[in-house]
């Protein structure tokens, strides 16, 4: 008998569990053309495209409970997908796996102001959570640069964190529960309105979990009241480096900004090309210091601040004076990805984290490589958490400079580790940092990570080929045996 060839072989595969799929999600909820899978063959991280091998877009639970069940039972892998935002290739889809969307989860469930907290589906986006209770003088807090348009099921993905998490935390600090399915379907709740939950914090660990543990469906937030006064300032310097000085300066003064940002000169002019937020240009790096709470509070950090930007040699310093006016501030920082966009056929952003103190260190090595490299580089920091995005400007069409991008990215994630940072601060690690990761961790480290997904999903079908440079199978793992007075990592600092 002859064996079919190996494309047929592909399309029978794909008949069989789009039909069984289509069992589950009715209607238009299954994708198995190429033309309707273009759509999904990449994430915020462009460089990188795979056709999924189906699309399966389920509307409740129930649905992606048994989805699930099949494909443990089918040995079909999956990937959770949300608005495709992820700039680390989290999203990024396999050719022989399904890729499971929760687009149609985007729901407001319950808005509960006497404690504080909504029950909203993961596919409501950052923003529409504070557009759901603003009328009532509350606010959802971590708000990433793309807010407008990311989930909050990607956000707790990534732990992701945004201008205003120095003060108020990353999703992890802002987040109370999930709802959760497994790979094997079954439906968990882990949290819930309390503040804590007795027992292993696993509302800990599936935050940041990048998809690897299982698939959130509903998530309880936190909701934050509107600070009475808020005021920002634009403060211009004429190095980087003093700008780095100036954030480290402010912490070390017992002042926690609601939001810390910087830019150095190429991002400054895109942002303002771009927003026309009235950025001054005859500097090289600009900071933006939110400070909030009751006004005297506020107007006596201002003073204090100008005074320390003013030893830091400050060559400009600019208060908000209306609502509209600091909105305006952070409209610039906020539209800086697209900003470059417009200076630059192709970019690569970065993210890792660094101690403060080290920033004025890392900006000049970074100046250093990008003379080295040949390419231009725009930094964009949270500087107040040492959360570094270089955007690197490169041009696909050009040979080899895609991958004088990547070399590039790689040498400054390893500078961060290098001077006692870490490889994310929020965008996850997802295909782009993986073989980096021994970079930070030891074969110790890595393997008892992967004990935890084994505990999860013992088959490996969760959005694999993400996160770890080399997988093991759950039963070569074995155990961990540790001995009293043994450290199980024994490369880590001990304090």
């Amino acid at each position: 008998m002859e064996m079919p060839a190996p494309d047929q072989a592909v399309m029978a595969r794909r008949r069989e569990i789009a039909d069984a799929l289509r069992e589950i999600v009715p209607g238009e909820g299954v994708k198995a053309d190429d033309d309707e899978l273009r759509a999904f063959e990449s994430d915020g991280l462009t460089a990188y495209r795979q056709l999924p091998l189906i699309v399966v877009l389920p509307e409740t639970t129930e649905q992606v409970a048994e989805i699930l069940r099949y494909c443990q039972r089918e040995g079909v892998k999956v990937v959770p997908r949300g608005a495709g935002t992820s700039l680390s290739g989290g999203a990024l889809p396999l050719a022989d796996g399904i890729l499971l969307g929760l687009g149609k989860f985007n729901r407001v469930l319950e808005i509960d102001f006497e404690n504080r907290c909504a029950r909203v589906q993961p596919g409501v986006t950052n923003l529409g959570i504070t557009n759901a209770v603003q009328h009532a003088g509350f606010y959802y807090a971590p708000d990433p640069s793309s807010q407008i348009a990311c989930t909050i099921g990607g956000n707790v993905a990534e732990n992701s964190g945004g201008v205003h998490c120095l003060k108020y935390g990353l999703t992890t600090n802002n987040v109370l529960g999930v709802e959760m399915v497994t790979m094997a379907g079954e439906i968990v709740r882990i949290g819930g309105k309390h503040l804590d939950a007795a027992g292993y914090d696993l509302l800990g660990v599936l935050t940041g979990s990048e998809g690897l543990l299982g698939v959130v469906t509903e998530v309880t937030v936190r909701l934050l009241r509107k600070p009475v006064s808020q005021k920002a300032l634009l403060i211009g310097f004429p190095s980087s480096e003093a700008g780095g000085d100036c954030v480290a300066k402010i912490i070390a003064a017992g002042i926690i900004p609601g939001g810390l940002e910087m830019m150095d000169r190429p991002a400054i002019h895109a942002a303002e090309d771009f927003v026309h937020a009235g950025y001054p240009l005859d500097v090289e790096a600009l900071l933006i210091v939110e400070l909030d709470g009751p006004e005297v509070e506020v107007d006596d950090l201002i003073g204090r601040v100008e005074g320390i930007a003013e030893q830091c040699g400050a060559t400009s310093v600019r208060v908000s004076q209306s609502e509209e006016e600091r909105l305006s501030f952070w409209a610039g920082r906020k539209a800086a990805f697209p900003a470059v966009g417009r200076i630059s056929p192709d970019y690569y952003c970065m993210d890792g984290t660094i101690p403060r103190k080290q920033l004025p260190l890392v900006l000049q090595r970074m100046a250093e490589m990008s003379q080295r490299y040949g390419l231009r580089v725009a930094n964009v920091f949270h500087a107040g958490d040492g959360n570094l995005h270089p955007l690197i400007l490169y041009d696909a069409n050009q040979p080899g400079e895609l991958h004088r991008a990547e070399e590039f990215g790689a040498e400054i994630l390893k500078l961060c580790v290098e001077v006692g940072g870490v490889l994310t601060g929020e965008h996850g690690v997802g295909v782009e940092k993986r073989d980096l990761m021994e970079v930070q961790f030891n074969e110790v480290d890595l393997q008892t990570q992967q004990r935890l997904k084994c505990a999860f999903d013992p088959d490996g079908l969760l959005n694999p080929g993400k996160m770890f440079p080399r997988l093991h199978r759950c039963a070569e793992l074995g155990r961990v045996h540790i001995h009293r007075g043994e450290m199980p990592f024994p490369d880590l600092p001990r304090f």
